[in-house]
């Protein structure tokens, strides 16, 4: 009886350990198949869409012109500019605006050196400068005692400042395509308005010269939009333009930039 007891639990503990050594074989020959141990994550489709090739950065510089002192909308040039760029073209148009008011020359050629100033130059596309009418008049204050001999002394600082100015943007982004804006007279209709034109003229021409010697700058001239019934574009100061002045000025800027995309 005894005897029987030991093979009958012989036999049970080889059949088990056939079943045993049957499960681990299996279970090695499928790992071993190609089952992966962990799964592999796919990524997004939108990810493969997105084409940052494809926006457009603009870095606004300069005065209250930049900044829309004077607009009933507060968004000036550049902001009806970017609603133009917009509405043609599938880009994303990023924009920062850089300007303060009252900015003037020399100022703007210290701003242009700042690290993050520099850094937003880096990657723009298109740099917009309005800057020169606070040199000049002084934000319109200057115009009481205005002198014919002194705008040469101003003329002459403000060209080294804008030299400066587009050294450093060029340094910082030699790609980028710069819209230095020209100044237009406010003062058309006051008794030294002819003279003040001539001045202007002038300056104008001076500024676009400066700007000839560079790569990619353009001086977009402002003085003829503003030239015939300059009350109707400015704003009640007298000095800034309002929101039909700065339309015309963005009209003429936005028939300027022709942005193609980056390759």
């Amino acid at each position: 009886m005894r005897n029987r007891t030991v093979r009958l639990w012989t036999i049970l503990s080889a059949f088990f350990l056939v079943l045993w050594l049957g499960g681990l074989i299996w279970a090695v020959g499928d790992f071993y198949a190609g089952k992966p141990s962990e799964p592999k994550v796919k990524e997004p489709e939108t990810m493969e869409k997105v084409d940052k090739n494809d926006d457009l950065h603009i870095v606004a510089m300069g005065d209250s012109l930049t900044r829309g002192t004077g607009d009933a909308a507060g968004r000036g040039y550049v902001g009806y500019l970017v609603d133009q760029l917009k509405e043609r073209s599938k880009a994303d148009v990023k924009l920062v605006n850089l300007g303060i008011n009252g900015q003037r020359s020399a100022q703007l050629a210290e701003q242009v050196k700042q690290a993050e100033v520099k850094r937003q130059l880096g990657a723009a596309d298109v740099v917009l400068i309005t800057i020169g009418g606070n040199d000049l008049f002084r934000g319109g204050q200057g115009l009481a005692d205005f002198d014919k001999q002194k705008p040469e002394e101003i003329q002459k600082a403000f060209l080294a400042n804008m030299n400066t100015t587009l050294t450093e943007i060029r340094g910082a982004n030699k790609d980028a395509t710069v819209y230095f804006i020209g100044l237009y007279n406010p003062f058309i209709e006051f008794s030294e308005g002819k003279e003040i034109s001539a001045i202007i003229r002038h300056w104008n021409f001076a500024a676009a010269e400066l700007a000839a010697k560079y790569p990619k700058v353009v001086f977009v001239p402002t003085f003829d939009l503003f030239e015939l019934n300059v009350n109707d574009y400015l704003y009640t100061d007298k000095f800034h333009p309002n929101t039909k002045g700065y339309q015309l000025i963005a009209d003429r800027v936005a028939s300027l930039v022709a942005w193609k995309g980056k390759n």
